[in-house]
């Protein structure tokens, strides 16, 4: 049995109290006081989340940016040094390797943010194509991340001396005073919350300092330190996709309605011919919301039908029960020859229950981000 990976700050999770659960090889926390509590504090005042686990990676060299603008899908040239942007890395048959965050640092700097599993692949993908005197380094374990989200984040960062005053998908380096000693950290205006929040990235050896200084004022804020439970309903709830769920290399961007991060005028990046041609001729799923109607939760690999008892349409991908709603939610691939569309009515299948459901398009609740 493979040992699951630790991050910084495990000691404090314990202290806290946390439940734990193993993602992506890594052993996480899945709450303190509570999914719901937590989720709540999330969407209105504000949490703290440690998704250390979350891979870290350098691109460096001449002309570094142009070469991580020709791999992966998203368009780097339509932002600006300073800025992050939300793009994939596909394979040849389209499908996604991984979701990640690249941090445009220079013309010869990218710094890259994929999901924790997913991290070797990235790398080994861009090691295989990188031009001589571009290195691509994995910085896994050179900083940790924390997420601060909710209405009231940018009253914590404030309190702490911290940028707050910038564009969202922005970053900016800065200097936070904590034990009498100064920390160097990056802060990005991104989350995946569909809050306005910030993530922190100090270096691996200061994250406890900063985990306890960002969590104090947190909880002044009647704020809460949150889980893997919270961050999920909160991310389905705005609809946002999650590696080996919506998004995977059997799932293209094309089915899982997330063409909007990819750059379909360049020339160049993985998994190109097959994604325009799919694009041209239409997918054969595509991913869609369900609410129930009635009462229940759809799962994750519940089947979707027309009519209890009727054809297999679809299956779900992820589903939970919305703490904002207070109803059941789901995200799902649906057949596009079954001629479902908005609005249209749906039978899952919850371990032999047949659940009316609501087919729409996310956000399932209005975001602040």
């Amino acid at each position: 049995m493979t040992e699951l990976l630790a991050g910084p700050i495990a000691d404090r999770h314990i202290a806290l109290g946390a439940s734990f659960a193993e993602f992506g090889g890594w052993d996480m926390p899945v709450s303190y006081s509570g999914t719901v509590a937590e989720h709540t504090a999330v969407r209105e005042a504000v949490g703290i989340f440690d998704v250390s686990h979350l891979g870290k990676a350098l691109v460096a060299g001449p002309g570094a940016a142009d070469f991580v603008n020709r791999c992966f899908t998203n368009d780097l040239r339509k932002v600006t040094a300073g800025k992050a942007q939300y793009t994939m890395c596909c394979n040849a048959e389209g499908g996604v390797v991984d979701d990640l965050i690249t941090y445009l640092v220079s013309d010869d700097e990218v710094f890259l943010i994929p999901n924790a599993s997913n991290t070797p692949a990235v790398v080994a993908a861009l090691k295989e194509a990188a031009p001589d005197g571009v290195e691509i380094t994995d910085l896994h374990r050179d900083y940790a991340v924390f997420a601060v989200q909710g209405p009231k984040s940018a009253d914590v960062l404030a309190a702490l001396g911290l940028p707050t005053e910038m564009e969202y998908m922005a970053f900016a380096d800065a200097t936070l005073t904590v034990d009498g000693a100064e920390r160097t950290v990056r802060v990005c205006r991104t989350g995946y919350t569909g809050e306005h929040g910030y993530e922190i990235l100090p270096t691996w050896a200061d994250a406890g300092p900063v985990f306890d200084a960002l969590l104090a004022e947190v909880t002044a804020r009647d704020g809460l330190p949150a889980g893997l439970g919270a961050r999920d309903t909160l991310r389905t709830e705005m609809g946002y996709a999650l590696h080996g769920h919506e998004l995977s290399p059997e799932i293209t961007p094309v089915q899982a309605r997330s063409s909007w991060a990819v750059g379909w005028d360049k020339p160049e990046f993985f998994g190109r011919d097959v994604l325009v041609a799919e694009k041209e001729a239409g997918p054969a799923r595509r991913l869609y919301g369900l609410r129930a109607t009635g009462r229940g939760v759809p799962r994750v690999d519940c089947t979707v039908h027309l009519e209890a008892g009727g054809e297999v349409i679809g299956v779900c991908t992820s589903g939970t029960f919305s703490p904002t709603l207070k109803q059941g939610v789901a995200l799902a691939f649906i057949n596009t020859d079954s001629g479902v569309k908005k609005g249209a009515t749906v039978v899952v299948d919850v371990r032999g229950r047949a659940l009316e459901c609501e087919v729409v398009l996310p956000p399932f609740v209005q975001g602040n981000v």
